[in-house]
C-alpha cells in the first residue's frame, strides 16, 4: 500500500487480527495506564466514571508539553434545549460573532457516542470543534438521555426533537436554517442517520447533508469485524453486548428499524452522505454493509476506512494523524454539500 493509500484511507488486504499504528496505540495504552477497566465488568455509574480516550489523548499531549485543552480558536457556548422528557444539554460551536460579513453560517447537529449509555458532550468534544473550524460552520452537539434510566427508544426521540429545535432556531445563534446537517459518532450516528430518516417520514425539511462516523446501524454481533476484533480496544463484543443489556427491554428490540439499519429500515431518499470507518473495529462490517446498503438506494455516498486506528479515534486529532485526517475529509464532504468548499480553478 502506497503512502498517498495510507493518507486516504483507502482499502488494502485485511490482516486479523489488525495492529493500531503507533500514535493510536500510544492512546490505548495510556487509557489503560490511568486505570480504566473493562466496561463490561461496571454498573452504569461506575462506567460513566472510567478514564476515556479523551482522557488518554490529554495526558498524552501534556506529557508532551502541548496544550491538552487547546480550543483551536474555537469559541464554545453551553446551553439547554427542551426535549420530550426535560431539557436537553448542548453545546454550541463557532458563533456568529466570530465573522464580520453578516452571513449567516452552515450548522451541524451532532450527537456524541457511547452505546447510548455513557459520555457526554467533554468526552466527545474533539470532534465537533474540529468539525466547526475545519468545516467553518457551527456546530451544535447534543446531549440525550441515556441508559438505563431511559430505555430506547429516549435517546432516539431526543435526537429529531434537537433536530427539529435548531431548524425552527438556528437563525438565534447566526445559523442558516437553510443548510442544516446531521453528524455523529458511533452510537451518535445511528441516530444522526435516524434523524435523517425522521425527517423525510415526517415531512421536515431534510438534512443537505449526514456524516455518519463509525456507525451503529446493525445487531448482527457475529459478523467478521465482530470476529476480529472481539477482544479490541477501546470497543469490543463484551461491551457492545453490555450496552445492549442495558439500552434495551429485550434484545429483540434491536430487529427495530432504527437499531439494525442495515437490515430493516428504509434508507431511500436519504442526504448525501459521508461514512467514516476504523478497521480495528467491531462495527466496521456494519458500516460497510450501511456503504452498500446506501449505493444500492440511489444516495450519494462518500466513504473511507482508516487502517491502524480503532474505534473513538475520530475524535483525537491533535493526537493521532489519522483523525486529522478523517476530520479533514469530513470537513471537506460538509463545505461540499453546503457549497461553502472553494473549488480548484
Amino acid at each position: 500500500m502506497s503512502i498517498l493509500d495510507k493518507i486516504l484511507g483507502n482499502d488494502d488486504p485485511k490482516t486479523s487480527p489488525a495492529k493500531a499504528d503507533g500514535q493510536m496505540q500510544k492512546v490505548l495504552d495510556k487509557q489503560t495506564e490511568l486505570g480504566a477497566k473493562p466496561i463490561e465488568t461496571l454498573s452504569p455509574e461506575e462506567a460513566r466514571r472510567q478514564p476515556t480516550p479523551t482522557d488518554a489523548v490529554k495526558k498524552l499531549l501534556s506529557e508532551q508539553g502541548r496544550d491538552p485543552n487547546d480550543d483551536l480558536g474555537v469559541a464554545t457556548r453551553d446551553f439547554t434545549i427542551p426535549g420530550p422528557g426535560g431539557p436537553l444539554q448542548a453545546r454550541l460551536y463557532g458563533t456568529q460573532q466570530d465573522k464580520d460579513d453578516g452571513k449567516l453560517s452552515p450548522v451541524v447537529v451532532y450527537f456524541h457516542g457511547g452505546g447510548f449509555v455513557i459520555a457526554d458532550l467533554d468526552v466527545y468534544d474533539g470532534g465537533p470543534r474540529g468539525t466547526a473550524k475545519m468545516a467553518d460552520c457551527i456546530v451544535v452537539s447534543v446531549h440525550y438521555r441515556q441508559a438505563p434510566e431511559n430505555k430506547f427508544p429516549a435517546a432516539h426521540e431526543d435526537a429529531v426533537a434537537a433536530y427539529k429545535w435548531v431548524l425552527e432556531n438556528a437563525q438565534t445563534f447566526g445559523g442558516d436554517p437553510q443548510k442544516v446537517a446531521v453528524m455523529g459518532e458511533s452510537a451518535g450516528g445511528n441516530l444522526a442517520i435516524n434523524v435523517s430518516i425522521a425527517a423525510r417520514d415526517q415531512g421536515l425539511p431534510a438534512p443537505v447533508h449526514q456524516v455518519l462516523v463509525y456507525p451503529l446501524v446493525g445487531n448482527d454481533l457475529d459478523n467478521e469485524s465482530y470476529v476480529e476484533n472481539a477482544q479490541a480496544k477501546p470497543l469490543n463484543k463484551a461491551m457492545i453486548e453490555w450496552f445492549v443489556k442495558h439500552t434495551f427491554n429485550d434484545e429483540s428490540e434491536t430487529e427495530d428499524p432504527r437499531v439494525n439499519v442495515v437490515g430493516a429500515a428504509n434508507v431511500s431518499g436519504l442526504p448525501s452522505t459521508t461514512v467514516i470507518l476504523a478497521e480495528i473495529d467491531p462495527l466496521r462490517t456494519e458500516g460497510e454493509k450501511l456503504i452498500d446498503k446506501l449505493e444500492a438506494a440511489g444516495v450519494d455516498v462518500r466513504h473511507k476506512t482508516w487502517h491502524g486506528s480503532t474505534h473513538e479515534f475520530f475524535g483525537m486529532a491533535l493526537a493521532v494523524p489519522d483523525a486529522m485526517a478523517a476530520q479533514t475529509f469530513a470537513a471537506h464532504e460538509l463545505k461540499r454539500a453546503f457549497g461553502t468548499a472553494i473549488l480548484p480553478i
